[in-house]
């Protein structure tokens, strides 16, 4: 199969005042995901867009595979696994160079609806001061069920939680809004705001570069958006292993840490702790609980359990 898309690969010249954007996907030994991912992006009816494809060392053949696929992409492909602040950057400092309006981080384990980019882009157009954007993501697996919806953090004590998440999609969260957290997982990037508050922050490792991206972005005075009537579809944790690995909960509370010493008072340090404790012991059991009450909702593959 090969690209028919010009857009996917390169900037269009269409679009009149339609704002730029380059679309940056990371990828790690994720062939078939990164493909099914493009393969979505083919039919987006955004006018002015193109894609950045990072791949991080894969040794699954996938830069030689998408490269073939979609030959209109621009693949850079690493020596190296950067991770997730490492492999963006590098398609960040593409968007400065090339000077894109917008970036847009986008998890390769995505699909997206066609018109999610112009809901996005709308968003940012009716005002200037929001920085960063996000869509209404949904379960891949349960396309009826919420995801992310927007988001609150409350870094005194490494408090970040998804809106709606595990809910029935029934219109409850289809209000877009001004939050204080958004996602990595999909993230319009202004192109002020990156020469502004720099890039990410690779101190990170693993987890919690979108959420310190953000308040650093909130601290310049920027607004973080979520935009309702943009959709797109997340096959939650694949390259970590899933939502239960163990590996994922270390890196998470260990960026959690990080964030927390670095935008709080050692007074509510406690708090942090307290607040890891309290989520080991609810967050499964309420996962558990919401996961066996959505087991009614459509199944779009053969996974049965949201992670």
């Amino acid at each position: 199969m090969t690209n028919d898309h010009p857009q996917l690969g390169q900037k269009s010249t269409a679009g009149g005042d339609k704002l730029s954007v380059a679309i940056i996907i990371v990828n790690w030994n994720r062939k078939e995901d990164t493909l099914a991912c493009l393969d979505s992006l083919a039919r987006v009816t955004y006018p002015k867009f193109r894609v950045i494809l990072v791949d991080n060392g894969s040794q699954d053949g996938s830069a030689a595979a998408i490269r073939d696929r979609f030959p209109g992409v621009m693949v850079i492909a690493l020596p190296q696994n950067l991770r997730f602040a490492g492999g963006n950057n590098v398609g960040l400092r593409e968007v400065l160079a090339r000077g894109d309006d917008f970036a847009l981080l986008l998890n390769n384990d995505t699909t997206v609806e066609p018109d999610f980019l112009d809901h996005l882009m709308a968003a940012t157009q009716s005002d200037p001061k929001i920085g960063l954007a996000a869509p209404k993501i949904l379960y891949y697996n349960r396309p009826t069920v919420i995801w992310f919806a927007g988001g609150v953090l409350r870094p005194a004590f490494g408090y970040v939680r998804h809106y709606g998440q595990r809910q029935v999609d029934n219109g409850r969260y289809d209000r877009s809004q001004s939050v204080s957290f958004l996602t990595g997982c999909c993230l319009a990037i202004r192109r002020e705001v990156i020469q502004k508050v720099g890039l990410l922050d690779e101190g990170y490792y693993l987890y919690s570069e979108d959420a310190d991206y953000g308040l650093r972005a909130k601290r310049s005075g920027y607004k973080l958006y979520y935009e309702s009537a943009s959709r797109i579809y997340h096959k939650v944790s694949s390259s970590t292993g899933g939502a239960y690995n163990l590996r994922k909960w270390v890196q998470r509370y260990r960026s959690l840490l990080r964030l927390v010493t670095r935008y709080s008072s050692p007074l509510t340090w406690p708090l942090f702790a307290l607040n890891v404790i309290w989520e080991l012991v609810s967050l499964p059991v309420r996962a558990l609980w919401q996961t066996r009450r959505l087991r009614h909702q459509p199944v779009r593959s053969e996974q049965s359990l949201i992670p």
